[in-house]
């Protein structure tokens, strides 16, 4: 008995030593290679979507980058959930990455409410500085605290109302109407500055919703309204360009904490590649996006927007009193 428990704390102890050998090497393999990674990606969008596309470059460039070490993995459409699963998901690290607008992540990063306030941004440059300078890159680091690792952005253009029997010139056209809205505070109080009736509805439900009536109308880009077919129902697009949400490309905290910084470089330089990418197809698609709405009957009408500021003016009265918000607008309104 003696000499069987002798023998076994020996073979226990070098067991032991064994997988502590290898623990300390987790982050290679046998043989002295890095292991390999996979990434996995969520998203809302269609296939089509310059989103997407980008998202495919990204891949191409991290297998490039890292020897065909990290693959990505990206699951479009909603099939890993709507925008809040996805954000969820991060959180949980039951998911690598997603891209979700930054009118979902209000409710998680409070600070992000400065992208859909109206008619903030002077022009496409002023917006760019802001994102690519340090107010962007605050907003982005405020997440961390929250479980989401903000990466960057994606162009997302500008939003505008899309309608079904009327087309919108004034804010006064859009009095009683059901126009459907992300599920974000500051969309929901612009709606209601413009005189409108904020309604929430998920993304995939809204052509449903369209067709029976259950809302007026809704607003977004031109590639979305082309992606998710919305033309074939609203037949009115008034570009009031009233806000431009970003898109915003998190990273799971406990995912990421895991990364060797080795890892972490080479995904942050194939999503900034990603991310040129996808300025220039964005542009290229809103453009044929245009032409697509106005050869499928869409009539497009540009309102004077001067109406519109001097309407959500209670807006910025209001959040100029907000200690969080209210410091952020006036160092966007002071970036030349």
């Amino acid at each position: 008995m003696f000499n069987f428990t002798k023998k076994f704390g020996s073979y226990l102890f070098a067991t032991l030593a064994i997988i502590s050998l290898l623990g300390l090497n987790c982050g290679k393999s046998g043989d002295g290679k890095a292991k390999k990674l996979t990434l996995k990606m969520g998203h809302c969008l269609d296939t089509g979507h310059p989103v997407h596309k980008a998202m495919i470059l990204m891949g191409e460039k991290l297998n490039e980058k890292s020897g065909g070490r990290i693959t990505f993995d990206v699951y479009p459409s909603s099939q890993l959930g709507e925008e809040k699963d996805l954000i969820e998901q991060l959180q949980m690290g039951t998911l690598t990455l997603t891209k979700v607008s930054s009118s979902a992540l209000e409710q998680f990063i409070p600070e992000m409410k400065i992208f859909g306030l109206p008619y903030l941004f002077r022009d496409y440059e002023h917006r760019w500085k802001v994102l690519n300078g340090e107010i962007g890159r605050a907003v982005l680091s405020a997440g961390a605290k929250r479980g989401l690792i903000g990466l960057g952005y994606y162009e997302a253009g500008s939003r505008s109302f899309y309608t079904k029997d009327k087309p919108i010139n004034t804010p006064e056209d859009l009095k009683g109407m059901k126009i459907r809205v992300q599920r974000s505070p500051v969309a929901i109080d612009l709606l209601k500055a413009l005189g409108a009736s904020p309604t929430p509805i998920a993304w995939g439900e809204l052509y449903t919703a369209l067709q029976q009536g259950t809302v007026d109308g809704a607003e977004n880009n031109p590639p979305s309204i082309i992606s998710a077919h919305h033309y074939e129902v609203c037949k009115y697009y008034s570009l009031d360009e009233h806000a431009s949400p970003m898109d915003v490309i998190l990273a799971s905290k406990k995912k990421w904490d895991t990364f060797s910084e080795e890892n972490k470089k080479i995904i942050q330089e194939a999503l900034d590649e990603s991310i040129e990418y996808q300025k220039k197809l964005w542009e290229e698609k809103v453009e044929a996006d245009m032409k697509t709405l106005q050869d499928a009957g869409v009539k497009v009408n540009k309102p004077d927007k001067g109406t519109f500021i001097k309407k959500v003016q209670p807006m910025y009265d209001k959040i100029a009193k907000d200690e969080l918000i209210g410091p952020l607008v006036e160092k966007v309104k002071n970036v030349e």
